[in-house]
């Protein structure tokens, strides 16, 4: 198996801070824990939180995240890295070094609805999403004033199906030009081509009620309340190339009665999506997250 190193940045002038995070999947087999605990203390590393998984101790996969603390982390991360693609090379890992003090840059897409936006701008504000919101595209003017009110860059791009190629080439742009590192669609109603998916694996966030598959496409409240649902939720993943059907992330339901009305659902299902959205994109924010084949492994 090919080693695959990433980071967010590159090493050298920019602050590490003291605090790191290793993750990890590998065929499973003994001794792997042992051999990272080792290499991090031989690295003056303190580990501080670690988590493991395996899906079939007999030949299946090993997933590990270890968040650990080095005081010379600034001066060490680079020759941390090089001397771990010999560990990795010896267990087959596919690995990830990031750094907390390194934080991901964001960028959030909306349409008219603004109460996921809102969340996650929440969230920031009172510290509690650890990531810099580099921008926010729209296909609506709607959110505009909020956004700019704090300081952030607001790009009004209209977008319909006749369009599409030149909008996501303007919003490719946009990203790289602003070092996205995620890109979270907080109820941004507009699907993307597989050209603008491929560009960003494992780096774009959604989120959709859990009618689905049951009420897709147009007024999905108003046909669950006709067919008398008693569980109404909201599902957060990863985007694919199949619609709707990426890697879950999180998921959260409440439970409704006959006496809810369609505003009422609504209400409900709004803020469910809020909820498990900012949830979502926090444990991506955090490195808690190990994408395999369709599935995730979350380590909370």
């Amino acid at each position: 198996m090919k080693t695959n190193v990433h980071t967010n940045s590159s090493i050298g002038e920019q602050k590490k801070g003291s605090r790191g995070r290793l993750l990890v999947k590998c065929p499973d087999r003994p001794g792997i824990v042992a051999a990272i605990s080792k290499f991090l203390y031989e690295h003056q590393a303190n580990i501080i939180e670690s988590n493991q998984y395996s899906n079939n101790p007999q030949g299946g996969t090993f997933f590990i995240r270890v968040e650990f603390d080095c005081p010379r982390l600034a001066e060490l991360a680079e020759e941390m890295e090089e001397d771990f693609e010999q560990l990795a090379a010896e267990f087959a890992m596919e690995y990830q070094f990031t750094y907390a003090e390194e934080r991901k840059r964001t960028a959030i897409f909306v349409s008219k609805e603004p109460h996921c936006l809102l969340e996650l701008l929440w969230e920031w504000q009172s510290g509690d999403l650890p990531t810099d919101i580099a921008l926010v595209i729209s296909n609506h003017e709607n959110a505009r004033a909020m956004v700019e009110a704090l300081g952030i860059p607001f790009y009004y791009i209209p977008a319909n199906k006749e369009i599409r190629k030149q909008v996501e080439e303007e919003q490719i742009r946009l990203l790289k030009e602003h070092q996205v590192d995620v890109i979270v669609l907080a109820r941004y109603m507009q699907i993307l081509t597989a050209d603008f998916v491929s560009h960003f694996p494992n780096q774009i966030i959604n989120i959709h009620h859990s009618f689905l598959p049951a009420f897709i496409g147009a007024r999905p409240y108003e046909r669950a309340y006709e067919r008398g649902v008693k569980l109404i939720g909201a599902t957060s993943h990863y985007v694919t190339n199949d619609l709707d059907e990426g890697p879950i992330i999180e998921q959260d339901i409440e439970r409704v009665t006959h006496r809810d009305q369609v505003s009422e659902l609504k209400k409900i299902g709004q803020s469910i999506e809020r909820r498990v959205l900012a949830r979502a994109v926090k444990w991506h924010l955090e490195d808690r997250v190990i994408v395999h084949e369709n599935k995730t492994i979350i380590f909370h």
